[in-house]
């Protein structure tokens, strides 16, 4: 893979290029997103900052806020203009018509200057693909060949981004593209595989063209097989097959994997080491200390 000629706007991307797993922090909206929230978090402990729109309001005017609110308190320690930021799409990926008829959040959430989405419930891979090119401007040419259709961004939107970015229009358009798959783009798209349909088809799923990562959302993926509260371990047969299935996916499609392991029964090293040498997982949800410890352990010397 070729590195980008200019400066990466995405530390994760280059922490990745260095072999090392990604370590994140949810934010909700029981306190909502503004200047202010986006300020105290420019320098946080978190290699990406992932907000939750899946089950709150999506409010695209704090998320923009938020944003401003980064740049404003950063740059951050590693040197970049504001942390990584990805976002939860309030659609799911039951349908490649569903995520059609719902590219307008796409557009609203990427018009904020965030740099990365993901796609809750992916069950096809045609549905996958349509979340894929609703992320991409038409100018996008890598994966044309790969059986994408051009991106259906449009003009308007791109303006705050740059800005955020702290790009030109055009340089903007040109970078805001999926990553690997366009060597020089900026954006990290995911899908959440976290039902009994999705798993069935992780394999088509997770071949998509532009996908950076994949989630096997074990809540869900719980509450599909029968179970409502099942987000943590000890896991039945049945999921831990189920997160087996996606894990191998996205293993053979080259997607790095996304895993929590929130087990009392352990420590924070056992969970670290679990997660890291046990589950394969690059990317980690968890607090500071699992962050710190599983840096130790990947031999880490770049700030956050």
């Amino acid at each position: 893979m070729t590195d980008s000629p200019t400066p990466r706007v995405n530390q994760c991307i280059e922490l990745r290029q260095a072999g090392q797993p990604l370590f994140y922090d949810i934010i909700g909206l029981s306190e909502p997103l503004s200047f202010e929230r986006g300020h105290a978090m420019a320098n946080t402990w978190a290699d990406l900052i992932l907000v939750e729109f899946e089950h709150h309001p999506l409010d695209t005017r704090g998320l923009t806020n938020f944003m401003f609110g980064l740049c404003a308190g950063g740059p951050t320690r590693s040197g970049h203009r504001t942390p990584t930021v990805l976002c939860t799409l309030p659609a799911n990926g039951t349908t490649e018509t569903e995520v059609q008829a719902n590219a307008w959040q796409v557009r609203h959430i990427l018009a904020s200057g965030v740099h990365g989405l993901l796609l809750c419930h992916a069950r096809s891979a045609s549905a996958t693909r349509a979340f894929v090119e609703s992320s991409r401007y038409p100018t996008g040419e890598p994966g044309l060949d790969q059986g994408l259709s051009e991106g259906t961004r449009g003009l308007g939107g791109h303006t705050t981004a740059a800005e955020i970015w702290g790009l030109s229009h055009s340089e903007y358009i040109r970078r805001a593209d999926p990553w690997p798959l366009n060597p020089d783009g900026e954006l990290l798209l995911g899908v959440k595989i976290e039902d009994r349909q999705g798993a069935a088809a992780a394999q088509e799923i997770a071949g998509t063209p532009g996908l950076f990562f994949g989630e096997w959302g074990p809540g869900d993926m719980g509450l599909s097989h029968g179970y409502p509260d099942a987000h943590d371990p000890p896991y039945t047969a049945d999921l831990d097959k189920a997160r087996q299935e996606v894990q191998t996916a996205c293993h053979n499609a080259g997607l790095a994997f996304l895993s929590s392991w929130n087990d009392p029964a352990m420590s924070v090293e056992d969970r670290a080491n679990h997660l890291l040498n046990n589950l394969g997982a690059e990317m980690i949800c968890g607090d500071e200390a699992l962050a710190r410890v599983g840096r130790m352990i990947t031999s880490r010397n770049r700030p956050v």
